[in-house]
């Protein structure tokens, strides 16, 4: 295994930074103020459509795109170290184009679209002209195991009528939200219950898609993102707007997943290494009991063991990214299941002792911590919980280990 990253990665990587150190962390105080006082907590803010612009003449647009011609076309191990960068700041990444639901969204439409799907939905997403959002979790339905959805995509002539209750489907109260990719089941009586689902392409103002409520999230409403709970009745598309073929949708939402989960885990450790030098600078700049936090054993120990733990999960998000980009999605199940555990488990922890060393102000929106934290703990839940990644690797190690049957 080689992690290096080649003179191009490690260029942009400069240039990256580079925006985030002059644009970014200078305007996120106008982001909080501008956000503070909108009217409208859903519209966008000019501050980031402003940068976007600048990122955008910068060459730094579409980073994640792995086709070369509408993208950067880098692997899964180039981009690791660019969405770290951004991941430093949880708004950061829709600067970029770079944001879910949106980059997940473009890679199944590059991958299972039409050349109609893709003129229509995929090029407006690739220049940041609209944005989408990904209908898949259900309220009445422990939606850890997939194959429980109960959205029905009924075939009435040569359309679809989607019937279904929908939830945490980020990015869908933005006024630029076009488009539902939504999974339901188009064969419910199939036994092959991983051949039952398939996906849809919605138009968000289609007649029968109501938006129930945003969600909060840990006492925040996440906006101007936030998550929705949506209902459709009678929802009727054409039939040319199903993506790839009847009962693939729980392919398509895997391979949409892998990558998915990998970017989540890149970015929170950006978010880790923010969490971190907050820490170390609090450190040396409070004393108690007579002398500096940086020179009281318990600061520096917490300090020495979150190096530790962003190192590990560094380390193991690269080896998961290489065997991506070298073994393909599917060989690299374990190793997408450990990353998806144990990044927001690391950040989780330096984030929290990173509000412990600010004390109370720590649980303020002063430093941003607890806007961390809440990125980070939702994270353990979102694109499957802890319980159902730890399970997959077990099995997994099990299976390596299955003892031999003796000769007879």
């Amino acid at each position: 295994m080689d992690f290096a990253h080649s003179e191009r990665v490690e260029a942009l990587c400069r240039r990256l930074s580079a925006f985030m150190e002059t644009e970014v962390y200078p305007n996120e105080a106008t982001y909080a103020a501008e956000l503070a006082a909108a009217a409208d907590r859903w519209r966008p803010l000019s501050i980031v459509e402003r940068l976007k612009g600048q990122a955008r003449a910068a060459g730094l647009w579409n980073l994640f795109f792995p086709d070369p011609v509408r993208g950067m076309g880098l692997s899964n191990l180039d981009y690791a170290p660019l969405a770290e960068i951004m991941g430093a700041v949880p708004w950061a990444s829709e600067v970029f184009n770079c944001s879910a639901p949106d980059t997940g969204n473009m890679e199944i439409l590059h991958r299972f679209g039409t050349k109609e799907q893709q003129d229509q939905w995929l090029e407006p997403l690739l220049a940041g002209q609209i944005r989408s959002c990904f209908a898949m979790t259900e309220p009445a339905q422990a939606s850890s195991d997939a194959t429980n959805i109960q959205a029905a995509i009924r075939s009435d002539g040569d359309s679809y009528v989607i019937d279904g209750h929908k939830w945490w489907i980020s990015g869908a109260g933005d006024p630029r939200c076009r488009l539902i990719i939504l999974m339901g089941k188009t064969a419910p009586d199939l036994p092959d219950r991983y051949r039952q689902q398939s996906m849809v392409l919605i138009p968000r103002d289609s007649p029968g898609v109501t938006v129930k409520r945003m969600l909060p999230v840990l006492g925040s409403d996440d906006a101007p993102h936030g998550h929705a709970e949506i209902t459709f009745e009678q929802v009727r598309v054409p039939a040319q707007n199903r993506l790839g073929g009847k009962g693939e949708g729980f392919a398509i939402a895997q391979a949409r997943l892998g990558p998915g989960r990998i970017h989540h885990c890149m970015r929170v450790i950006g978010l880790a290494e923010r969490a971190l030098a907050a820490m170390c600078r609090r450190a040396h700049d409070r004393q108690a009991f007579g002398r500096p936090l940086a020179e009281q054993g318990v600061s520096i120990e917490r300090v020495g063991q979150a190096r530790l733990l962003i190192e590990q999960a560094r380390l193991l998000v690269l080896r998961a990214a290489w065997m991506m980009d070298t073994a393909g999605t599917k060989a690299a199940r374990r190793e997408i299941a450990m990353i998806k555990v144990a990044a927001p488990a690391m950040a989780c922890q330096v984030i929290d002792w990173a509000i412990q060393m600010h004390g109370g102000a720590g649980l303020t929106d002063d430093f941003g911590l607890a806007e961390m934290w809440r990125v980070a703990r939702s994270l353990r839940i979102l694109d499957g919980p802890d319980e159902v990644h730890r399970y997959q690797i077990g099995r997994m190690e099990l299976a390596r280990h299955r003892p031999f049957a003796p000769n007879r």
